[in-house]
C-alpha cells in the first residue's frame, strides 16, 4: 500500500522549516528506514526515513523550499527492489541531450537553476549538463555565462585618442589602471540556513538585552598537563574515553557554581530564577553552525563521564544528530576558542544564561616566580556575565575560584 512522506513533528515554537536535501529522487527505489531527506529547522536537523519498500514518487517540494509540520513531502508507491542487469526507471528516463525530450522544460531542475535560467533568459537545451541523467546543475549555467562573455564580439570602433600636444600645466594627472588578474568580478548571494539564522538573532538578542561585562584571568596549566601526560593512557585503558583539559574545567566550573548560585541563576521577567544543579552546555562546532548540547548534572558526573559524553556530543554535531532536547536547558556555557588557535576573545552570553566561560590556546609565556623568571604554559580566561544578576565581585571570585580548581586539581577532590 502506498505511504504518504511528510514533515515530521518539529520542536516546540518552530513553526515552519527548510527542505535541506533529498538523499533519493523520483522513480529510485528505497528501502524501509532508509534516509529520504533532511529537513532543517531553527535549531536542529531532522532525518525524514522512509516508512516502508517502494518507489520514491513524485517529490512535492524541492531543496530549499519552506514547508510546514504536517506538508506532504512525496509518496512510496509498491515496487519491488530492479533485479540484477534489470534497466530501472532511471536508465530507462530520457535524457538532458535527447531530442524527444522537451529541452524548455525548466521544472527537471532545480530551483537555483530554474532561477538562473528565468534570470538570464537562457533556453536550457544550449547547455549541455553534467547532473545525473544530463541535468543541468547551476555550475553549468554559470559555465555557459562565462562562456558567453568571453566570445561576446569586441567593439568594432574605439574613440581615436588625442593626440595633440598638451602643455605640461593643462595635463591632468590620470588614475592608476586597474588590475584584475585577468579574471570576471562576481558576487554570490546564498540564503543563511535556519540554524545560522536562530544563531544570528539569539547573539543579537544577547547584546540588546543584557549587561554585558567580562573579567579576565589566566590559568597555569603545568599541573593539569603533567597529570595528563602521566595518566591519559591508564584512563583511557579503564575508561574507554580520552583525557583532555575539558573535564577539568567542566568539574571546575560546577564546583564553582554551587559557591556562587546567581551565576548559575537568570532573569525571568522581575524574578531570578537559580538552580540546585549545574546544566553545562558546552560549545561545539558544525558543518552548519554552533551547538551547545548539554551536560546535564555535570557537578554529579565522574572524569570519565564528562569526557565520553563530550567526545559524543563532537562526533553527532557533524552528522547534525545532535537531538532538540539536547540542545535544550543548560545554566552555564563553556566555550572554547583555544582549539582554533584563539588567544583572548570575549564570548557572548547565551541567553536566557547570565554567564558564559570562553577557555583559549595554551601558549608558553614567560612567568615571575619567587624573583625569577620561568616558562609556563599559560591559558587565558575569559568570563563574561550579565551584570544585572551577577556583581563583579561575584564574577571576579568565580573565575579566581576555578582558576586555583584547575591549577591544583587536588582541590576539586577534597570540595575546597
Amino acid at each position: 500500500m502506498p505511504s504518504e512522506i511528510k514533515v515530521p513533528t518539529l520542536p516546540e515554537s518552530v513553526s515552519e522549516a527548510t527542505v535541506l536535501e533529498w538523499h533519493k529522487k523520483e522513480g529510485d527505489f528505497v528501502r524501509r528506514d532508509e534516509t529520504l531527506v533532511d529537513i532543517e529547522t531553527e535549531k536542529v536537523v531532522l532525518e525524514v526515513p522512509s516508512p516502508q519498500d517502494g518507489i520514491l514518487g513524485a517529490l512535492k517540494h524541492d531543496a530549499g523550499d519552506t514547508v510546514q509540520e504536517g506538508d506532504l513531502l512525496a509518496k512510496i508507491e509498491d515496487g519491488d527492489a530492479p533485479a540484477d542487469g534489470e534497466s530501472s526507471p532511471e536508465d530507462s528516463a530520457p535524457s538532458q541531450n535527447d531530442s524527444s525530450s522537451d529541452s524548455g522544460d525548466r521544472d527537471r531542475h532545480g530551483p537555483a537553476v530554474r532561477a538562473l535560467l528565468d534570470e538570464h533568459d537562457i533556453d536550457p537545451s544550449k547547455i549541455s549538463g553534467t547532473g545525473k541523467d544530463g541535468r543541468i546543475i547551476k555550475e553549468d549555467v554559470q559555465n555557459y555565462l562565462k562562456s558567453a562573455k568571453q566570445t561576446a564580439p569586441a567593439a568594432t570602433s574605439a574613440p581615436k585618442p588625442d593626440t595633440a600636444p598638451k602643455a605640461a600645466s593643462d595635463a591632468k594627472p590620470q588614475p592608476l589602471p586597474s588590475i584584475t588578474g585577468g579574471r570576471d568580478r562576481e558576487e554570490t548571494r546564498n540564503a543563511m540556513s535556519r540554524i545560522r539564522q536562530t544563531i544570528a538573532k539569539r547573539l543579537v538578542k544577547a547584546q540588546q538585552t543584557a549587561a554585558m561585562l567580562t573579567t579576565f584571568n589566566e590559568v597555569d596549566m603545568t599541573t593539569v598537563m603533567a597529570m595528563r601526560n602521566q595518566y591519559k593512557k591508564d584512563f583511557e585503558e579503564s575508561h574507554g574515553a580520552r583525557l583532555g583539559f575539558m573535564s577539568f574545567f567542566v568539574k571546575a566550573v560546577a564546583a564553582a557554581l554551587t559557591r556562587f548560585p546567581m551565576v548559575n541563576a537568570f532573569i525571568d521577567g522581575t524574578d531570578v530564577v537559580q538552580h540546585n544543579y549545574a546544566d553545562i552546555g558546552i560549545a561545539v562546532s558544525s558543518p552548519r553552525g554552533l551547538l551547545v548540547p548539554i551536560l546535564r548534572d555535570a557537578d554529579l558526573k565522574s572524569f570519565a563521564r564528562i569526557e565520553a559524553e563530550i567526545s559524543d556530543f563532537g562526533a553527532r554535531a557533524k552528522k547534525a544528530a545532535i537531538t532538540m532536547e539536547e540542545l535544550t536547558g543548560g545554566t552555564f556555557t563553556i566555550t572554547n576558542g583555544g582549539v582554533f588557535g584563539s588567544l583572548l576573545s570575549t564570548p557572548i552570553l547565551n541567553p536566557p544564561q547570565s554567564a558564559i566561560l570562553g577557555m583559549h590556546k595554551i601558549q608558553e609565556r614567560p612567568m615571575a616566580e619567587n624573583g625569577e623568571v620561568v616558562i609556563r604554559p599559560m591559558m587565558y580566561l575569559a568570563l563574561s556575565y550579565d551584570h544585572r544578576i551577577v556583581d563583579g565581585k561575584e564574577a571576579v571570585q568565580f573565575l579566581v575560584n576555578i582558576k586555583q580548581a584547575v591549577e591544583d586539581p587536588s582541590r576539586l577532590l577534597l570540595e575546597l
